[in-house]
């Protein structure tokens, strides 16, 4: 009944940045970023920690799409047509892991994916693992956020496609769980490693009955799965409280820490 509950079947998750450590990550000088991310570029990222509140460590890193001066993801989304946003979503991924690299990557990093990209691009993962090996970070430290709310027409054929690439130690996860449509068809054909709870679930949960009876729902088939649940956009020590009342161990928010923009910060509150 329990098998992949009590067997674990994905490996361990390892590789943190513990809390204690104070020395501050160098911003790079200009001339030391690669031409995809100079002031010549029209984006950059922000960084943003995840963070295991049980071994108060950095659980990873999310890259945060922004303007060259800040602005937010929005922006930068305006001045692309339609029909090449899922060229620029494969060349974001490649410049969110050049930048990682330059500005010291030591644990995991997580990187948005529109799964209808491996659609249109096929090279939509194989770039990402080339620049990866470019810039010696190892697979096995990417975690490609799929967004649950962009329409997947088949998600048997996605599933196949995805998981041949589970052999190079990629980490999958569905992002925003909860907000779409496709979220329990993907956990029974595709079964992620990782599920992030959208945050429109989470905000004011202490005090909203329903939205506690979905995330316990997620939570318990999570567990029986052997999924691993970050809980994202947490704002205030109501929700915290009440989503470690859930045993849920990884968080992403404001209350925790606010994203760097090109900066990696090892600062963190645990409330």
């Amino acid at each position: 009944m329990f098998a992949f509950k009590d067997g674990r079947w994905r490996t361990t998750l390892t590789g943190h940045i513990v809390a204690e450590q104070k020395t501050p990550l160098l911003r790079p000088s200009p001339s030391s970023i690669s031409p995809h991310v100079s002031s010549r570029s029209t984006y950059t990222f922000a960084y943003q920690p995840i963070i295991d509140i049980t071994k108060r460590e950095i659980f990873s890193y999310e890259a945060l799409l922004r303007g060259t001066k800040n602005e937010p993801a929005g922006v930068v989304f305006k001045r692309i047509p339609p029909a090449k946003l899922h060229y620029y979503d494969t060349q974001f991924r490649g410049t969110a892991i050049e930048l990682a690299a330059q500005l010291g990557l030591s644990t995991r990093l997580n990187l948005n994916f529109l799964p209808a990209g491996l659609e249109s691009t096929p090279a939509a993962i194989t770039s990402m693992l080339s620049a990866a090996i470019r810039n010696n970070i190892n697979p096995d430290k990417l975690v490609l956020e799929i967004l649950e709310k962009e329409i997947i027409h088949d998600i048997g054929t996605f599933a196949s496609a995805v998981n041949e690439y589970r052999r190079s130690g990629l980490i999958f996860a569905i992002d925003d769980f909860g907000s779409g449509y496709a979220g329990l068809n993907l956990l029974a054909d595709f079964q992620p490693d990782i599920v992030k709870l959208d945050m429109d679930l989470v905000r004011g949960i202490e005090r909203h009955g329903p939205r506690q009876a979905i995330v316990r729902g997620i939570s318990r088939t999570c567990v029986d799965l052997g999924i691993d649940i970050i809980a994202e956009g947490v704002e205030t020590t109501d929700e915290y409280k009440w989503l470690l009342s859930e045993d849920i161990k990884l968080y992403q928010g404001l209350l925790f820490a606010e994203p760097a923009f090109e900066q990696l910060s090892t600062a963190f509150h645990i409330p």
